[in-house]
């Protein structure tokens, strides 16, 4: 395994699911408490959620949390907090592992769905993979809900999940779409598998790597075939009336949302379209849409179950040693050929390295 970046890089910065783009134009574009909202999380994301989130006593939280106690490899360990509607983490325990869903408050779906998504990610890193938790090791999942007032972003912070409840005019609670929580949970493996640099092309590949499992997570969770699947990051999360079907798309980048106030998915699928200079980052959320449009016409390819065939691929150039945390496309997609020729036979690679020449990559 890599060795853990240094505090201040690029890789150890915190990832929010809402880019900063969006809240951009949300704050240029909505009205009153919407923009008031959008204007303090895209604060957020440039400042605070730069630096190692503090706890209430004022330390400085490790990248990730400790392995617990006598723990068994398989059986997932999760505990939720309620944030209150405060900025300090992690709040108060709402739920720990074993105790019965808490009823009788509408605030406790957040804590019950928190909780489901975070055992749904587990046990398909384990069941599929054979990966303990996000390190490998067993680390134990954490969250807390209902972050801050209104606050319309979910992200991980290097040790646990943090979720907003949405605005209540765009976005719904940040932890009613399984793939979204997914999506936060790999940037854990990610990090401690590879560290791949939150910036430009590996940032890119670093945000794909979110969608690509995310997606999988809820395909598997669905018990989807890939023509089954919508392929939209984030379905749901949008509130009606607003001219959008998720975040993302990794079927079509570019049309998952099309709307005056949060604007018009940026996202290109093929490498013609790519953003070479903007900020967050580099474009990590923008050109992500290339590697995720890659993914979703493997998987097609290949057909059947995403995590059957493509994801395969997908996680075993991952974890490949040889992968290098400042990986560009060109990169990681030969990683994929290569891994697809040993794991699935050389008729199927070619539909992968296919699939990197329709985007561009290659």
């Amino acid at each position: 395994m890599t060795t853990h970046p240094a505090p201040d890089s690029p890789a150890r910065r915190p990832q929010s699911i809402i880019p900063p783009y969006m809240l951009e134009h949300i704050s240029e574009h909505a009205d009153g408490p919407v923009r008031d909202s959008a204007k303090k999380t895209l604060e957020h994301v440039r400042t605070a959620m730069a630096m190692p989130a503090k706890t209430e006593e004022g330390a400085i939280r490790p990248l990730l949390a400790v392995v617990p106690p006598a723990h068994v490899p398989g059986v997932v360990q999760r505990t939720i907090y309620d944030a209150r509607h405060l900025g300090t983490l992690p709040g108060k325990l709402a739920r720990r592992e074993g105790q019965a869903a808490p009823t009788g408050s509408s605030s406790y779906k957040a804590t019950n769905e928190a909780y489901d998504y975070l055992g749904a990610t587990y046990d398909f890193y384990w069941k599929v993979f054979q990966r303990d938790s996000l390190d490998n090791k067993g680390l134990a999942l954490t969250a807390s809900v209902h972050y801050e007032e209104n606050y319309p972003n979910a992200y991980w912070d290097g040790k646990q999940m943090v979720f907003g409840d949405g605005d209540g005019k765009l976005f719904n609670r940040f932890t009613y779409a399984i793939d979204i929580v997914a999506h936060e949970l790999t940037h854990g493996v990610t990090e401690s598998q590879n560290a791949l640099l939150y910036i430009e092309q590996s940032g890119a590949l670093n945000e794909s790597m979110s969608d690509v499992f995310g997606a999988m997570v809820k395909q598997y969770h669905l018990q989807q075939s890939v023509d089954k699947a919508d392929w939209i990051v984030g379905a749901g999360l949008l509130y009606k009336g607003i001219n959008g079907k998720g975040l993302r798309s990794m079927a079509a980048p570019g049309t998952a949302y099309d709307d005056p106030q949060l604007g018009k998915d940026p996202q290109p699928a093929t490498m013609a379209g790519f953003v070479s200079a903007r900020p967050d980052n580099g474009g990590v959320h923008v050109n992500s849409g290339i590697p995720n449009h890659a993914f979703y016409l493997a998987a097609l390819a290949l057909g059947g179950r995403s995590w059957e065939t493509a994801g395969k691929v997908w996680y075993q150039t991952l974890c490949d040693p040889s992968l290098s945390r400042t990986a560009n496309f060109d990169e990681f997609a030969q990683l994929t050929i290569q891994h697809a020729k040993s794991t699935l036979g050389a008729n199927q690679a070619g539909l992968i390295e296919t699939a990197w020449k329709t985007v561009e990559v290659l």
